[in-house]
């Protein structure tokens, strides 16, 4: 038997990824191509919006006053004397028992301090001629429907916080605000790599003992919605200068590497050695089920500092030790400012589960209203719990924690990471 490192436990592996982990440098991009990334810089607005008096409805500009005793009942008439749209200037004020026609958007005629819906009046609705005159038929309370300068924000106001993804909210905010570009972090850069004589790209026709590649499409989907930019390099075979070939190709630019496969001990699992070539291992065998088999290492190529994954080869492994390590530091490198980010609930269990000696157990569930609780869940096993049950893990929209050594019984409280919405 080979000399095995004990188990490295669950939280103390997380605290180890995750050390000397800084956002990466920043560069200022268009806001079309900001989406998704991070803000490296607090942003303060450049513009006062609303910028003039503008109306909030389409209707008529008039005087509060003009039209307080207005009723279905006993109309107040006004004499139209034009139209104001948005985006031109207004021709002429509102003076006593007059209106103006305006848009919503419109800056307000002088004179003008309410504007009264199109629906309160007997004006056609849409486009149309300006009328001579317009009925009022309910009273509107002078202000109403009228949008201050600077009641949304104001210029040098501070907007939004560094660490914050540029999300629609959040350029909607900066492009209305004048901000043609942002300060963000650079994306993470993450290359995927799958190992084994026995993989198969997905279309192919298998041969004896063969599988179809699933790990590295699972890594690149987990990585991009991680908000990473990420290439496949393919599939290294059981031998260590085929891997080190592919690292070092995958080194020489991505920020994080991941690899599936060949992490364990058997005479053809090569991650250990290659990583030991290239850099330094820091961590290696985790206390948890699925994906005891793990390797950390960090390595420098050219001045920058490049982190190694080395994930299991099962499926449900790799997606499970993914969520754990690698998506925590794929969101620091990003520079947000929470690192795990998966909804975090406590549930109760609607079937009993067993735990895993010396190992914490993550298990795919089935997360559903607890009809017993108000906003409370129940988590019951998605299906098969096998590491290559990868039926079970589509049907899952959340991972629970069993701690080590525990066998719970129905209705036990745990914790659960909700992966998904539970509709959908």
């Amino acid at each position: 038997m080979p000399d095995l490192p004990d188990l490295i436990p669950l939280d103390e592996a997380q605290a180890r990824v995750l050390e000397d982990v800084t956002a990466l440098p920043s560069e200022v991009v268009d806001i079309a191509d900001a989406p998704g990334l991070v803000l490296a810089e607090p942003v303060r607005s450049a513009l006062t919006v609303p910028a003039w008096i503008n109306s909030a409805m389409d209707g008529f500009a008039v005087r509060g006053t003009d039209i307080a005793t207005a009723s279905v009942g006993s109309p107040v008439v006004l004499r139209v004397l034009g139209e104001v749209a948005a985006g031109r200037p207004p021709e002429a004020g509102v003076i006593e028992g007059t209106a103006i026609r305006i848009m919503t958007g419109a800056m307000l005629p002088d004179g003008a301090d309410t504007v009264v819906p199109v629906e309160d009046t007997d004006a056609s609705a849409g486009a149309s001629d300006i009328p001579a005159a317009v009925a009022i038929f309910a009273p509107v309370r002078p202000g109403d429907h009228v949008r201050l300068p600077g009641t949304d924000v104001v210029a040098g106001m501070h907007l939004v916080d560094a660490g914050r993804a540029c999300d629609a909210a959040v350029i909607a905010l900066l492009a209305a605000t004048g901000h043609a570009s942002v300060v963000v972090h650079r994306r993470p850069r993450v290359a995927v790599i799958s190992t084994g004589d026995e993989l198969v790209p997905p279309g192919r026709s298998l041969g004896p003992g063969q599988i179809h590649d699933s790990n590295s499409f699972t890594l690149a989907v987990q990585a991009t919605e991680a908000g990473a930019e990420v290439r496949r390099l393919g599939i290294a075979r059981d031998s260590l200068a085929d891997l080190l070939t592919l690292l070092r190709e995958a080194v020489a630019w991505a920020d994080v590497v991941v690899l599936s496969g060949g992490v364990s001990v058997g005479a053809h699992d090569h991650v250990k050695a290659a990583f030991e070539t290239l850099g330094d291992l820091a961590l290696w065998r985790v206390a948890i089920k699925p994906g005891r088999p793990f390797a950390f290492a960090r390595a420098t190529v050219d001045g920058r500092s490049v982190r190694l994954f080395g994930l299991p080869g099962n499926p449900v492994s790799v997606f499970v030790t993914f969520e754990l390590f690698v998506r925590p530091v794929l969101r620091r490198l990003a520079g947000h400012a929470r690192v795990y980010d998966r909804p975090t609930r406590i549930a109760r269990l609607a079937e009993p589960m067993r735990g895993s000696s010396g190992r914490h157990t993550v298990s795919r569930v089935v997360l559903a209203p607890d009809p017993d609780r108000p906003d409370g869940l129940l988590a019951r096993l998605s299906g098969g719990q096998d590491s290559y049950m990868l039926a079970s893990l589509a049907a899952a929209n959340g991972m629970i924690f069993i701690p080590p050594d525990t066998d719970l019984p129905v209705g036990a409280e745990v914790v659960a990471w909700e992966l998904r919405g539970r509709d959908g």
